[in-house]
């Protein structure tokens, strides 16, 4: 990196910092981008170039706070277990990780700000479909997963699963019912 993307990026990581602290105390829809700015020490013209709007900044927020699920996901991919054990873990990190960081990072007034969870909530869809993309062509390298079957299709039918668990409310309605999703993905609805 030259000195121009050094500052550049040390800008940008104000920025999402900046963003982080006010979205965990005000929600999204209480903050405005002159208090990120004012906040992380960056302008406003700066925040609009890097991220083009308050909901692009979100979007590198989510994936920020996504990088460590993206980073156990993949350290899954070397592990010496079956597939079918990684893919079950992935989509267990994939669906519980949203809901922690929300929950762990940000206070309760951010967590009624509709705006602000939904998209929170979209961004680390997302990331999350990217990792289990990798996957899906990791199984079907390994055999694993039938490679007649579209990658694009598949990602639609786990798009259907998502909007399932969009509806579940509790933690432990999340946990029980993704188990047992991932056991249909697995093995269908007769099974083995």
């Amino acid at each position: 990196m030259n000195k121009y993307e050094i500052r550049t990026q040390k800008k940008k990581d104000a920025i999402i910092q900046a963003a982080l602290d006010l979205f965990r105390d005000k929600g999204y829809t209480n903050v405005s981008i002159n208090e990120i700015a004012s906040l992380s020490g960056v302008s406003s013209v700066s925040i609009y170039n890097y991220f083009g709007n308050k909901e692009g900044v979100i979007k590198e927020c989510a994936r920020v706070l996504m990088q460590e699920a993206t980073q156990l996901v993949n350290d899954l991919l070397l592990e010496n277990i079956s597939f079918k054990e990684k893919l079950l873990r992935a989509v267990s990190i994939c669906a519980e990780k949203p809901h922690q960081l929300l929950e762990e990072y940000f206070s309760q007034e951010a967590l009624h700000d509709a705006v602000f969870v939904d998209l929170f909530k979209e961004s680390a869809g997302e990331i999350q479909r990217d990792i289990l993309q990798v996957f899906i062509e990791s199984g079907k390298r390994e055999g694993t997963i039938d490679a007649s079957i579209s990658t694009e299709a598949i990602m639609e039918f786990l798009d259907a699963v998502a909007s399932l668990q969009a509806n579940w409310e509790t933690k432990e309605e999340y946990q029980t019912k993704t188990a047992e999703i991932g056991k249909l993905i697995l093995y269908g609805l007769i099974g083995r």
